[in-house]
């Protein structure tokens, strides 16, 4: 099977075939994502969702149209994602980081709040990253420190937050 291709499916197959096919879309999605290839990206995210509909694939779906600049579409495939799946911390955050983008903090900060509840999630750092960046701009430099401090301890290799974190740690001495 060629990568262009993507995996092939059968109308006859059972739930754990479709899911596997599924997940096949999603992870060249991924790949190709990852290689910059936008439109191919979003087309296999779009084919594993046709497949078998996955919080993964909608997100990720929202998040190659955020590299294209299509925000509001990136949050509506956030939406879906929690739908499918409202345990799935990904979107939350996803929809918070879109909405500060679009210059919306006080409108990302019960979304990034919810990320922090969520039970299926692997990484709490970027939330606590992304409200310490409002409460930054807010200008309320106690209530970042804490965040940045927070991602910084959530994953000691997310060095972003911890120069955050030592940024305003000489700001506030």
């Amino acid at each position: 099977m060629g990568m262009e291709e993507g995996p092939r499916t059968d109308q006859n197959s059972d739930e754990s075939a479709l899911r596997e096919a599924a997940l096949e879309w999603w992870q060249a999605g991924y790949k190709a994502q990852m290689r910059g290839s936008l439109e191919q990206a979003i087309e296999f995210y779009t084919r594993s969702i046709e497949t078998w509909p996955t919080a993964e694939a909608y997100t990720f779906r929202g998040w190659a149209k955020s590299y294209q600049g299509l925000l509001d579409q990136a949050i509506e495939e956030c939406h879906k994602a929690i739908e499918i799946d409202p345990d799935y911390g990904n979107p939350y955050n996803d929809i918070g980081a879109y909405l500060i983008q679009k210059g919306d903090l006080i409108g990302a900060i019960p979304w990034l709040k919810r990320a922090l509840r969520a039970r299926r999630y692997e990484c709490y750092f970027y939330p606590h990253f992304n409200l310490g960046r409002i409460y930054e701009q807010q200008g309320n430099l106690r209530e970042a420190i804490i965040c940045y401090k927070s991602a910084y301890d959530a994953n000691h290799g997310y060095t972003q937050a911890l120069v955050a974190f030592r940024r305003l740690q000489a700001k506030l001495n």
